[in-house]
């Protein structure tokens, strides 16, 4: 009951909410055995940035392969970052070399993953300049890159995996199901995940908070176990909250992401995805406070101001994260 403490989570609560980062400083929950060391790109994960460009004419911008074991199929612009850049510069680098075009991310679309050590960051993006790739400057990069009709893509598509991210595209670009979102750029050395994981009943909402040092939103570390890649980020959540609640009464779900954190300058590799998480009884009946919190580690936080409230709801109602899949 402290209210500076109260008045921390609160002004915690909001800046996540609206897309910022806040500094990671410890993790609440880590996997079992070996303590974790920072990561490292190219040695224990890889990021991938991918590029969806849609024009007034709903033409969408494709490049064709170079790479020998798909050269001259189609896909969209994409690529691995590079230890050092920024995830704007690494797919500000990739369209340059693949597509001739600088441009500017205008939001983040999806996060995919397979597991902590790959994850891939997708962005609708606009150009700001260059010029198209031709067959000319055809290199190691590419062949060429050209905008085609977005219902007529041409074949053979590298993979059909960017069908669903140009849908994902039109969509957002008819009605915006999140707000605009680009990653902050905060140090972290581990992938994690900070976690606001609610609790609702009539228009009352509970978020899960840490203790340990000042009260704070909980951030749990993703583990590159076996067990833990295979399950894919959703592990380290589910490992968290394992920790303090009895889960086999709860439904737990994840509904995506709030916010993005990544630096890659200063061998900072690591990334925290702020993930919005919804926790509730499998039989509600008359329950309505959120359940015991076991230990002394977390505890529930009511969320008292109005504006934050709705904000939640909103979000929650209308799934207005980006996808994680």
């Amino acid at each position: 009951g402290d209210p500076r403490a109260s008045e921390d989570l609160a002004g915690a609560l909001a800046a996540v909410l609206g897309g910022q980062g806040l500094s990671v400083h410890s993790c609440d929950s880590e996997p079992a055995g070996e303590p974790l060391a920072p990561v490292r790109l190219r040695k224990d994960v890889c990021y991938v940035v991918l590029a969806v460009f849609l024009n007034e004419q709903d033409e969408v911008l494709l490049i064709q392969e170079a790479k020998k074991e798909c050269r001259g199929s189609w896909y969209l612009p994409a690529g691995r970052m590079e230890p050092g850049e920024t995830i704007v510069e690494a797919l500000q680098r990739e369209v340059k070399e693949e597509a001739g075009l600088h441009c500017e991310p205008l939001t983040l679309l999806s996060v995919e993953e397979r597991g902590p050590s790959w994850i891939r960051f997708v962005f609708l993006a606009r150009a700001t300049g260059g010029i198209l790739k031709t067959s000319k400057e055809a290199d190691a990069e590419s062949l060429q890159a050209g905008w085609y009709p977005r219902t007529s893509l041409p074949t053979p598509l590298r993979a059909q995996d960017i069908l669903h991210l140009v849908e994902l595209a039109a969509q957002y670009r008819q009605q915006a199901r999140h707000p605009l979102l680009l990653p902050q750029e905060l140090p972290c050395s581990l992938v994690c995940q900070r976690l606001v994981a609610t609790f609702t009943s009539v228009q009352t909402v509970w978020v899960l908070m840490g203790r340990g040092g000042m009260p704070h939103l909980p951030i749990t570390a993703c583990g590159f176990t076996p067990m833990e890649q295979r399950g894919g980020i959703k592990m380290a959540i589910l490992r968290l909250l394992q920790e303090c609640l009895t889960l086999h009464h709860l439904a737990v779900e994840t509904k995506g992401l709030l916010g993005l954190q990544h630096l890659g300058k200063d061998n900072a590799d690591g990334i925290c995805l702020n993930m919005l998480v919804t926790v509730a009884f499998r039989n509600p009946g008359m329950q309505s406070e959120p359940p015991k919190v076991r230990g002394e580690n977390f505890f529930w936080w009511k969320v008292m101001e109005e504006d934050l409230q709705s904000q939640l709801l909103q979000r929650l109602q209308e799934s207005s994260v980006v996808p994680v899949n």
